[in-house]
């Protein structure tokens, strides 16, 4: 593999040991089994703070898709750190965590950039940002074999949301898994928060996406990663899976203690 993107956020993020990696993701993993047993998922829905404030929570979402016989992972974020318009795909050959390099699917990417004018492949969102990356180190420890679509979103407007959605469509079958990594509202006290991220639970729960999209864009609710949402589950509706269930909701202050300025966190299932 020649061109390898090395963990930007291992020590901050999480552990940059493997061993301490595996075991917390293993320890979070046992702590956060969710109720109910899915034959199959199309989606999850996946936060990406500090494993310590969100890493039970996606642990959930994780749990759900564990053991099951993905070869591809669309893993959609959005972008942090750098603005541009449209929606990036990494151009490189594979993503470097602690546990190991997992390859990039060449043969997916290309399909989604083909005859795109929004969709594009290159370097831009990649190099610093944390959200596709924390994803991974769960990934390694549940699955085997598998290679990532890594996908940030530099534009979330409903174009590119709408665009990205017809396109994972296209790709998406029973050895393929998308995950939308997304926290939820930001540094709001957590009555506030609360009531803002439960807008995103209703309408998630409900398989509402476009009551959701009109949401977010109405400032109703916050989601930095609801383009990603949206365009994750508007794809499942098109291939006919219009179920979805959320595991977990979570702030910050739950782990802090301190609840004057929250940043909310949520795990989904998407399935048919």
């Amino acid at each position: 593999m020649k061109n390898v993107r090395i963990a930007a956020v291992a020590g901050m993020f999480y552990p940059a040991s493997a061993k301490k990696l595996s075991d917390e993701i293993k320890l979070m993993l046992d702590l956060s089994k969710p109720d109910k047993k899915f034959e199959y998922v199309n989606g999850i829905i996946s936060p990406h703070a500090g494993y310590i404030y969100s890493g039970r929570t996606a642990a959930y979402a994780f749990n759900a898709v564990a053991e099951k016989n993905y070869k591809t992972v669309i893993i959609i974020s959005p972008s942090h750190r750098e603005y541009f318009p449209g929606v990036s795909i990494y151009h490189g050959d594979a993503y470097e965590t602690p546990l190991g390099t997992v390859p990039v699917n060449n043969e997916v990417r290309e399909k989604l950039i083909a005859d795109s004018k929004l969709i594009f492949s290159g370097v831009l969102g990649h190099r610093a940002e944390h959200a596709v990356e924390v994803q991974i180190p769960f990934l390694q420890i549940i699955m085997k074999d598998f290679s990532i679509v890594p996908i940030v979103m530099g534009d979330q407007n409903k174009v590119c949301v709408n665009e990205l959605a017809e396109k994972l469509s296209n790709v998406m079958d029973e050895q393929t898994l998308v995950v939308a990594s997304s926290d939820l509202s930001h540094y709001y006290k957590k009555a506030e928060a609360d009531r803002l991220d439960s807008v995103v639970e209703k309408r998630i729960s409900n398989f509402d996406y476009e009551g959701l999209q009109a949401d977010l864009e109405t400032g109703k609710c916050e989601a930095c990663g609801g383009g990603a949402i949206v365009a994750m589950m508007k794809a499942a509706d098109m291939i006919k899976a219009k179920n979805s269930l959320v595991l977990s909701r979570s702030d910050s202050g739950d782990v802090s203690g301190d609840n004057s300025q929250v940043v909310g966190y949520l795990s989904a299932a998407v399935f048919n």
